[in-house]
């Protein structure tokens, strides 16, 4: 164990404010991932500032009728709220369709968001990894690559992002607040919280230095039929292949880029009076398999038709 200090934060304003005057330092509320990053010698902060306590996990209604759920608020108190259930069905699905019970009661929406790949490359301290150690290259790349990215890949990182929330939060046009070490707020969509590899896979947000999530935003739900699915080896203890998350005329992908991957081909498609299977057809159009992932390909086709149509048929 590399040795670490802790505090415990009594204020979203002084956690950020001591993250970025801190070298090294790291937010942790469930730290579901981050105390398994650090066992496993992937993560090494040199400080801990805990955020579990912060009064950060209120759902609440929005004036405009959406709703805002705290960044603090764990998983499964998000799938089991009535409102989430009634008019986000598919936020509800997703959360249901990760991890297990006992990890969802712990783990928090902003460590959600932010949680690393699974990779079996980033997690094996002794083969290369542009995303773990800068610069030594992607061993997956000619390696075991069957989880691999069909989008947004790059020479660099073909790994994936692993979180089903964030897919259905994309789907539902859901945004993010976060608090900067200057004390201002910032909020874009969810969809721009995450990057794409490209040469600096080890850059993996666009949050800034010291920056903290408070809380994720919904807009008033789309019109028309709401479904979450995903597809796995197995039913438990192991990684999604693909998901794929509708909210009315809105599509998003999981487990197929570095970030969920909003289906912008298939809606716009949809929207024209294409089939489901014409319009998922359409999106993969831009899919760049690497071989040993080929299969994702006709896996999402079939996955994503399918949904599209029971989420149409449930909006009827």
């Amino acid at each position: 164990m590399r040795p670490f200090t802790y505090e415990r934060a009594t204020s979203a304003l002084s956690a950020v404010k001591t993250a970025a005057l801190t070298p090294n330092a790291r937010f942790i509320a469930g730290g579901t991932n981050l105390l398994d990053l650090m066992k496993l010698d992937i993560e090494h902060p040199a400080h801990l500032i805990d955020v579990s306590r912060l009064p950060m996990a209120a759902i609440e209604p929005t004036p405009e009728g959406g709703l805002r759920i705290g960044a603090a608020a764990s998983n499964s108190a998000v799938a089991a709220d009535p409102t989430v259930r009634a008019r986000y069905p598919v936020l509800s699905e997703a959360i249901v369709a990760g991890a297990s019970p006992q990890l969802r009661n712990k783990a928090s929406v902003g460590g959600n968001l932010l949680q690393r790949t699974r990779c079996a490359y980033f997690y094996d301290t002794t083969k290369p990894c542009n995303k773990r150690a800068p610069g030594s290259g992607c061993g997956a790349l000619e390696g075991l690559n069957r989880n691999a990215a069909i989008f947004g890949a790059s020479h660099a990182c073909i790994a994936t992002h692993t979180s089903d929330m964030a897919v259905a939060l994309v789907a539902l046009g859901a945004r993010v607040e976060m608090l900067s070490p200057s004390g201002d707020p910032r909020s874009f969509p969810v969809m721009e919280l995450h990057r794409l590899p490209g040469e600096n896979p080890q850059y993996e947000t666009h949050l800034i230095p010291g920056e903290l999530i408070t809380a994720v935003v919904l807009p008033p739900p789309p019109t028309g039929g709401q479904i979450y699915r995903k597809v796995r080896d197995r039913a438990s203890y192991a990684g999604g292949l693909a998901s794929v998350a509708v909210a009315g005329g809105q599509v998003a992908l999981g487990m197929v880029a570095a970030k969920p991957w909003r289906a912008a081909e298939t809606e716009g498609a949809l929207a024209s009076g294409a089939s489901p299977a014409e319009a998922i057809a359409k999106e993969l159009e831009g899919a760049s398999p690497l071989g040993r992932n080929d299969f994702k390909i006709s896996l999402v086709a079939r996955l994503a038709a399918a949904a599209i149509g029971e989420a149409k048929a449930r909006g009827q």
